[in-house]
């Protein structure tokens, strides 16, 4: 009895190791040299919406961002792949229970050995046997280990493709508003500079304007009309990729006029600095490929295991009967339990390059993780300077625009009173309508920012992410991520 409660315990001490080497995040870059180098508040207080592009006001882009999450392609594939990672988490954890099956069989034999000993047999056999290879090394662990961080991993690709999507789908929006409004700029521009071709053309005939001046209003005037053709085709090519990224015919996806982006768009520069440092770590792309690394990790450890003893128990219960009635009862119970150790002693090198393959597999993983946290750490930093650079350019790109409308409304006076030459007027007149395209340009440009800043802090997931625990949990039955 001693024996058997000692036996049970070296066994169950055996089965709480794990062998292989323990997860441990790499030290890439601390919190502090992150914090540091992005110029981040300390007391990061800002609340990022998860639905930052809602902040717009615009009714068209929040449905065609909704569409999109609901019809598009990849968002679909994302899913099927939380689905397998999850399928597959269940297919290892099943390796730590034993299994059973249930079999039935006849047999019917007639021998005879040597023509002298005739062996006849006939029976039915009905019964169940059970197989258990026992954890002792903890491979099966580190097997499910790895396919609960390939879960996570899962789950933060979705994430990354969401943020995607809806990041490309509210840039190509922004150009396809920036292109229609360029459009009627450039329209009501041609109007403008109709009516001024056609009072130089009447001067000119009556013999009050040179030929000079009749040529260069023509000019300037076909110089526009030449325009028209290429904003067409950026508004047609704009309006086709939300088609496609939405999955609806291009002439089914706006229903709204939109003041994107004739108005400034409203973002509080502050938050610049306000986003807690643990943001880049928690970044969708980041995440899984640290999930990633941590899966891969674990296949270490499996490896690991294959170089040790492996134990296993298995048994059979049943019955056997030479004719199916009666088959049950006492007398024609039958049962088999056995255990066996399989040790390796000679594969050729077989298993310790495995786990030679497992380690340079995971190195490639960590490299991947490095490269990921500095793509992120670059990604904020450019997308803060690009943003607050062109803050400063819209200012004066406003001032410019409103000094080349007083500048051409004077100029357009004083030429009307002869106090100056048609030259001078179009020089104003042209001036008014760059200094106009400039504003607009740099209006959509600080919308494609936002947009940017916004993808390259995680769209909000990523800051809160960690208050939604382990992500194993966090998905839901549909494998649709925890939204909190």
């Amino acid at each position: 009895m001693n024996k058997f409660i000692l036996c049970n315990a070296l066994l169950l001490l055996c089965a709480a190791c794990s062998v292989g080497p323990d997860y441990k995040r790499p030290e890439i870059a601390n919190e502090k040299q992150i914090a540091s180098y992005l110029n981040l508040n300390k007391n990061a207080k800002w609340q990022i919406n998860p639905n930052w592009y809602e902040e717009f006001g615009d009714e068209d882009l929040n449905e065609l961002v909704k569409t999109a999450l609901e019809n598009s392609p990849n968002i679909k594939t994302a899913i099927e792949n939380m689905h397998q990672a999850r399928y597959q988490l269940y297919i290892d954890r099943a390796g730590f229970l034993p299994s059973f099956d249930a079999q039935g069989s006849y047999n019917k034999s007639d021998e005879n050995l040597a023509g002298i000993f005739p062996i006849k047999s006939e029976y039915y056999q009905l019964g169940a046997d059970a197989s258990w290879e026992i954890d002792i090394w903890g491979g099966q662990r580190r097997l499910n280990e790895s396919a609960a961080a390939l879960l996570k991993a899962a789950a933060a690709d979705f994430d990354n493709v969401k943020i995607s999507l809806t990041s490309e789908i509210a840039s190509n929006y922004i150009n396809w508003r920036l292109a229609e409004k360029m459009l009627a700029l450039t329209e009501k521009n041609l109007e403008m500079q109709q009516e001024i071709f056609d009072l130089v053309k009447s001067q000119y005939e009556a013999g009050l304007a040179d030929d000079l001046a009749y040529k260069q209003a023509q000019s300037i005037l076909d110089t526009t009309k030449m325009q028209l053709p290429q904003i067409r085709t950026q508004e047609k090519a704009y309006q086709n990729a939300l088609s496609v990224l939405v999955g609806k015919p291009p002439y089914d996806i706006v229903k709204n006029k939109s003041s994107i982006p004739n108005n400034k768009p409203s973002f509080d520069m502050e938050n610049l600095n306000d986003i807690p440092a643990d943001v880049i770590r928690n970044r969708p792309d980041v995440r899984g490929a640290e999930e990633k690394l941590i899966a891969q990790n674990a296949l270490i450890g499996k490896a690991v295991a294959n170089l040790f003893p492996s134990v296993s128990l298995s048994g059979f219960l049943g019955y056997q009967n030479k004719t199916l009635s009666p088959i049950f009862g006492p007398d024609y119970n039958m049962y088999n339990l056995s255990g066996a150790i399989n040790m390796p002693l000679l594969h050729w090198g077989e298993i310790v390059n495995q786990v030679n393959l497992q380690k340079s597999v995971t190195k490639q993983a960590l490299a991947t993780y490095q490269a990921a946290i500095l793509t992120a750490i670059a990604d904020i930093s450019n997308a803060q300077k690009s943003l607050w650079e062109e803050e400063q350019r819209n200012l004066s790109a406003k001032d410019s625009m409103e000094a080349m409308q007083e500048i051409l409304d004077l100029s357009l006076t004083k030429y009307q009173n002869g106090l100056i030459d048609f030259s001078d007027l179009l020089t104003a007149e042209q001036n008014k309508l760059s200094a106009e395209q400039e504003y607009l340009n740099s209006n959509a440009l600080l919308y494609v920012d936002i947009i940017n800043f916004y993808k390259a802090i995680g769209g909000g997931l990523s800051a809160n992410y960690s208050s939604q625990g382990d992500q194993t949990d966090a998905i839901t039955e549909d494998c649709a991520p925890y939204k909190g």
